[in-house]
C-alpha cells in the first residue's frame, strides 16, 4: 500500500539530518582554523643585534681603514625549526655602501635561538668632512685630544628562510632588522681612535 505522507516525513528528516552534518562541519572547520591560527601559525624570527666591535682602526691622508664586527641573536619563535636561506648583511659606511655579504644557510630549532657574527674589512675609504663636534660631546674623555670627523655605521640585516608547519604543511617567513649608530674619532697621543656618541 503506497503510503505518500511517510515518504515526505523522511525526506524532510533526511534534509535536516544533511542540515545539522553541514553546520557540524562547518564549526569544525572554524575550529581548526582558530587552533591553527593560535597556535601553530608560522612566525618570523626575532633578530637582535647584541654588540659590534672595531678591531682595528685606523686614519691616514684623509682616508679610514677599520674592521667592523657585528654579533646577532637570531631567535625562532615557532615550535618547528626554521631554515633559513639567501639571507644578506649589509654595512653602509656614512651613506655609502661598502660591503655585502651573503649568510650561509642553516637551521634554528623551534624555541631556540643562535647567535652569528659578521666581518667586514674597509679600507681606504674618504673620510667623512669633519663635524664640529664639543668635549662635552666625548664625555669628557675629549679634554686636551683633537676631535675628528664623525662615522655613520649602518647595517642592514635580512633572513629568509621556510617553517614545517606540522610536518606538513610549509610557510616562508621573512624577517630583517637596521643598526644605526654615530662615532666620533678623536686623536691621542699615541694613535686615532673612536667612540660612540651617547
Amino acid at each position: 500500500m503506497y503510503e505518500p505522507h511517510r515518504s515526505k516525513t523522511g525526506r524532510t528528516t533526511n534534509l535536516a539530518s544533511c542540515i545539522v552534518a553541514t553546520v557540524f562541519l562547518l564549526f569544525l572547520a572554524a575550529g581548526i582554523v582558530v587552533v591553527y591560527f593560535l597556535l601553530f601559525k608560522p612566525k618570523d624570527p626575532k633578530i637582535a643585534v647584541d654588540a659590534v666591535q672595531f678591531p682595528t682602526f685606523s686614519v691616514a691622508n684623509g682616508t679610514i681603514d677599520f674592521t667592523f664586527l657585528q654579533y646577532v641573536t637570531v631567535s625562532n619563535p615557532n615550535r618547528d625549526a626554521f631554515t633559513h636561506y639567501d639571507s644578506s648583511l649589509q654595512l653602509a659606511y656614512s651613506g655609502a655602501p661598502v660591503g655585502f655579504i651573503f649568510i650561509p644557510a642553516g637551521r634554528i630549532d623551534g624555541g631556540r635561538a643562535q647567535h652569528m657574527s659578521a666581518k667586514f674589512a674597509v679600507q681606504s675609504f674618504p673620510l667623512p668632512a669633519k663635524a664640529a663636534v664639543t668635549s662635552e660631546a666625548v664625555g669628557g674623555a675629549g679634554m686636551g685630544l683633537g676631535v675628528g670627523p664623525t662615522m655613520e655605521i649602518e647595517t642592514k640585516m635580512k633572513l629568509v628562510g621556510r617553517v614545517r608547519v606540522l610536518k606538513v604543511l610549509t610557510h616562508r617567513v621573512e624577517s630583517g632588522v637596521s643598526f644605526y649608530r654615530s662615532y666620533f674619532t678623536y686623536q691621542s697621543r699615541s694613535s686615532t681612535k673612536i667612540s660612540e656618541f651617547d
